[in-house]
């Protein structure tokens, strides 16, 4: 299973009754992404490990799996549960290196090459003004290794912070999580009031697998079938040719998930060459406020929509729901107006999303039971 999407919380701006506010955790082939964390992040982190403890046995969601913590924008209900779980993980003796990433602008990276003051313009929800506390707050002295990674995703410009001097080194690139190989993180440029990006898991195709089950219908030693996986061709004692190609299984096709974070439809970075498998895109607003949805620069559930058909996406999840929302029935309804054959959920919650070999996407809806498998078929 290439990806396993686990979202904490659905709520805008601040939680209700039923909703926490933005945090999720993307499970990959080479290792598991944090997308935000608002607060009370640690606390939905371990309500959710303990749940799948005892109703999903042989799924984990350990921390030291943990690579990186991805910000979508510097906006409190995305960040704030962030240096709590930070220094409970160093509580824990964590080992494993772990690699922050956020946005910012250009303004800002400049002020920090120079060693100078932030640009009076920065706005104050700026991750470098929040970083910046937090060094002072304790985050200087985390045990574990820790890179602390900001960029301007719309010119590809990204430093690296030192937390003791708060001075920044100018890198090449955006730097991907240590040790993964089959996977990348992509951050593409969003727009909102804000420096702000979407966050792309990206898993590209792989060879097919040796095809066990006709090896032994066929009754082949294990030297023949070795030499098949290897990809060497094996003449039988019969005069037979078998081809390792045609023990081969078909490639598995690259899927990918992006995660918008809060932003206006149709994003300033997206494209439809992105063709996320699977898009979590914000639907703040219905359209009743799309007047303040565009005002604030968020969309509403048909703007979601929009977004992932300009996105060339497979499959849409809605979340980041107005506490004016009182189901995400409503913001499903409305999506599914304009959805036409792309398929859409809402979230809730706990949910998952299963991404599988071939861009199969699966909607696991939490209940005290477990998860329940829900049908992801397009609007007809």
């Amino acid at each position: 299973m290439p990806f396993d999407v686990h979202v904490l919380g659905t709520s805008s701006a601040r939680p209700t009754g039923t909703r926490s506010v933005s945090g999720s955790i993307v499970k990959c082939t080479d290792g598991t992404v944090v997308v935000d964390a608002g607060e009370g992040f640690q606390e939905r982190y371990g309500a959710q490990r303990k749940h799948l403890k005892v109703k999903a046995k042989g799924v984990t969601l350990k921390p030291s799996d943990i690579d990186a913590l991805a910000f979508t924008h510097g906006h409190l209900d995305h960040t704030w549960g962030a240096l709590p779980w930070l220094q409970t993980m160093d509580l824990e003796h964590r080992q494993h290196p772990l690699l922050i990433l956020g946005p910012t602008s250009s303004d800002v990276i400049d002020a920090l090459l120079e060693e100078a003051p932030l640009p009076e313009d920065a706005p104050p929800a700026e991750l470098a003004r929040q970083w910046r506390a937090w060094f002072e707050l304790g985050g200087q002295f985390l045990t574990f290794p820790v890179r602390w990674v900001l960029g301007d995703p719309v010119n590809d410009r990204w430093i690296e912070l030192d937390p003791t001097t708060f001075t920044g080194v100018l890198l090449d690139q955006m730097p991907q999580p240590q040790g993964w190989k089959k996977c990348s993180l992509r951050a593409v440029p969003t727009t909102h009031s804000v420096p702000s990006c979407a966050w792309m898991l990206g898993q590209g195709s792989t060879k097919g697998s040796f095809d066990r089950e006709r090896a032994k219908a066929l009754n082949l030693s294990t030297d023949e079938r070795t030499q098949l996986a290897k990809g060497h061709d094996v003449q039988m004692t019969d005069g037979t040719a078998l081809t390792a190609n045609s023990f081969r299984l078909p490639d598995r096709a690259a899927t990918s998930v992006m995660i918008s974070g809060d932003t206006a439809s149709i994003a300033q970075g997206f494209a439809p060459e992105l063709a996320p498998t699977l898009l979590v895109h914000e639907a703040t607003f219905l359209e009743e406020q799309h007047e303040k949805a565009k005002e604030h620069l968020h969309s509403t559930a048909k703007g979601a929509v929009r977004s992932a058909h300009y996105l060339q996406a497979e499959v849409l999840a809605l979340t980041h729901y107005s506490s004016r929302i009182k189901s995400s029935r409503h913001a499903l309804d409305e999506a599914l107006q304009e959805a036409d054959d792309l398929p859409v959920v809402a979230l809730g919650d706990g949910d998952r999303l299963l991404v599988g070999d071939g861009g199969s996407v699966t909607h696991l809806i939490r209940n005290e039971g477990g998860w329940q498998e829900a049908s992801i078929v397009p609007n007809r």
